[in-house]
């Protein structure tokens, strides 16, 4: 699918998300959030960005993030190169780590900002985890407790909602509780775009092959069904059912396939 060239924000912040590699975790354990968060911190030192806010769940991170002394761009990249580093010595493995773009929107005003504040730190309500406050690894504490942060600005952002701290801390625990009516970049857009990167896989191997999607039922072309579910399988990491909704081909039949080449098999779900 053709690249867009990035929009460009005139206020120099953005909201960013980056996630896992093939949908899959990219912080297993604890201490894996905690070194991307000593990884922010590492790379913002020299003033290469102001970091707004933050919330890193198992498969993808959200940042509120403003350009500042480098481009975003490289920014972004080396807080990824950072971290792909650590975790493929740690977990013994190699290959990417994050999915190849990371995916940003602009925020023009104030507006905007708090609610792409608010938005990210409701990740985990959104995902059934847990309650915002009780969250660990998102900047929503260091709003509402007042905290001081060397990771996180939260001044600036504070300071819109009044010039008492203790007010301010008030107020955004108070705008925070309401519900956004804002639709945000997140995984859901990725998971769009993800379907129809698999349609257009799918299209183009039946156009090579000289097929249409009833063609693969024939035992005739089970070599090259077999082929296809197994792209399927190791390109996009897809499920059984993921499969079989792509491709028309029955469920069961996509397990035996994925068995017989020693791909692991799931319960489709």
């Amino acid at each position: 699918m053709p690249r867009h060239a990035r929009q460009k924000s005139t206020t120099g912040i953005y909201h960013i998300m980056v996630r896992g590699n093939e949908r899959k975790a990219i912080f297993k354990m604890d201490e894996d959030k905690e070194r991307y968060m000593d990884t922010l911190l590492d790379k913002k030192r020299n003033g290469e960005y102001t970091l707004y806010g933050y919330c890193i769940m198992d498969n993808h991170v959200h940042l509120v993030i403003k350009e500042e002394a480098e481009p975003i761009e490289r920014a972004m990249k080396r807080i990824g190169v950072s971290y792909a580093q650590y975790y493929n010595h740690k977990h013994e493995r190699v290959g990417h780590v994050f999915q190849d773009r990371y995916k940003s929107e602009e925020i023009e005003n104030d507006a905007y900002l708090l609610s792409a504040l608010r938005y990210i730190h409701k990740n985990p309500e959104k995902a059934k985890i847990c309650h915002q406050e009780n969250y660990k690894w998102s900047s929503y504490g260091t709003y509402v407790e007042g905290e001081c942060s060397q990771l996180v600005d939260a001044s600036v952002i504070l300071d819109i909602f009044s010039e008492s701290r203790r007010d301010a801390c008030r107020l955004f625990k108070d705008f925070s509780s309401k519900e956004e009516g804002i639709s945000f970049l997140d995984i859901e857009e990725e998971d769009f775009e993800l379907n129809e990167a698999i349609k257009e896989y799918v299209k183009c191997y039946l156009s090579d092959n000289k097929l249409i999607n009833k063609d693969l039922q024939k035992p005739q072309n089970r070599g090259i069904r077999d082929i296809l579910v197994a792209d399927l399988k190791s390109k996009f990491n897809l499920s059984s059912r993921k499969i079989s909704e792509a491709t028309g081909i029955n469920r069961e039949t996509v397990r035996k396939v994925l068995s017989k080449r020693t791909v692991p098999a799931d319960k489709g779900n």
